[in-house]
């Protein structure tokens, strides 16, 4: 997807949006250019501060049915994280519906620190653990009510909102035809008929469900520790099992992954057969996004090749699993 896409802003208007927000002056400003919804810069104010400004995309710009107000989605998940003690970059503003804008913008302290993907720490195995309390700590918060309730994809139990999720997110081949292992009405079956395992679940905790290398932060002024967790506007209430499928992916979770025993650290977790089955059903989901996302976005497809085969390969096997198992 090109980034013309996006929602374009000239300087002045930049200018006069960040002003508006948070009463400072812009001196400097890069785009970010790496995503492929929201339009993204890092700015320098004349009050000294450093920020990145997010906006939401147009109107006219395709998207999945979940992908709906996912700033707004991210704004109640950063202050709900920072909350619960989760290192994340502070929110300095939120505007939904803008009226200069005509849409939704988040204004964010920019972090010094690197990202994970981007570095290789000697410490890795003590970062994953940190991580792994992080997120638990993450998954301690409660909602009222379980999916996607910006995108108004939700459901009263965890079993309704989760296959709403699905039906929505395979419905959307619909618009977008994407090659899948087995015809949409087959795979939602699947899923349905392992979701008595859902039923585990009976509170809708926060789930940011992008915890990739990519969205983790470190600090690497001394021994590098984790400084935020950013992107949170993928977040939904459901299964905190779930938050493990994007740092396994295209894997398992093995029980001396120190991931899992730094979640352990903050609360009890035990991979019982019908949390296993749970998992392979968020694994499921996750490599069908994977698949579907790329109709809307576009991908090149020399560079999507890898994730599109790793996927399709991964999304068979674990429909292969989930019916065995039922």
């Amino acid at each position: 997807m090109d980034s013309r896409t996006k929602r374009r802003l000239s300087d002045a208007e930049l200018g006069a949006l960040v002003r508006r927000a948070v009463g400072a002056g812009v001196t400097a400003a890069t785009e970010l250019t790496d995503g492929y919804a929201n339009a993204v810069w890092r700015l320098k104010l004349d009050d000294g501060r450093e920020a990145v400004l997010k906006l939401s995309p147009p109107p006219e710009l395709e998207q999945l049915s979940y992908e709906r107000n996912l700033l707004r989605m991210e704004a109640a998940a950063i202050g709900l994280a920072a909350a619960a003690g989760v290192p994340v970059a502070g929110l300095l503003r939120a505007g939904y519906d803008d009226p200069v804008l005509g849409g939704d913008y988040l204004l964010l302290a920019a972090l010094d620190g690197v990202s994970w993907n981007d570095v290789k720490p000697d410490n890795h195995a003590e970062l994953r653990r940190e991580l792994g309390g992080h997120l638990a700590r993450f998954n301690a918060v409660t909602g009222e009510v379980f999916g996607y309730p910006h995108a108004g994809i939700t459901g009263a139990t965890w079993r309704e909102a989760f296959l709403a999720m699905t039906a929505a997110l395979l419905g959307d081949t619909e618009r977008y035809p994407t090659p899948l292992p087995l015809p949409a009405g087959e795979i939602l079956a699947v899923f349905e008929a392992a979701a008595p395992a859902l039923d585990e679940v009976t509170t809708p905790r926060l789930v940011h469900f992008d915890v990739w290398a990519g969205n983790v932060f470190l600090d690497l002024s001394g021994t590098p520790r984790i400084q935020a967790i950013i992107d949170h506007e993928r977040a939904f209430w459901g299964d905190p099992l779930a938050e493990f499928v994007t740092p396994t992916i295209f894997g398992e979770l093995a029980e001396d992954d120190p991931l899992l025993a730094g979640y352990r650290e903050v609360t009890p977790l035990e991979l019982t057969p019908a949390a296993r089955t749970r998992l392979d059903l968020y694994r499921a989901y996750l490599y069908l996004i994977l698949l579907i996302e790329n109709g809307p976005r576009q991908y090149p497809p020399d560079e999507y090749a890898r994730v599109r085969d790793l996927a399709t390969a991964s999304l068979s096997g674990v429909l292969d699993r989930l019916v065995r198992a039922s």
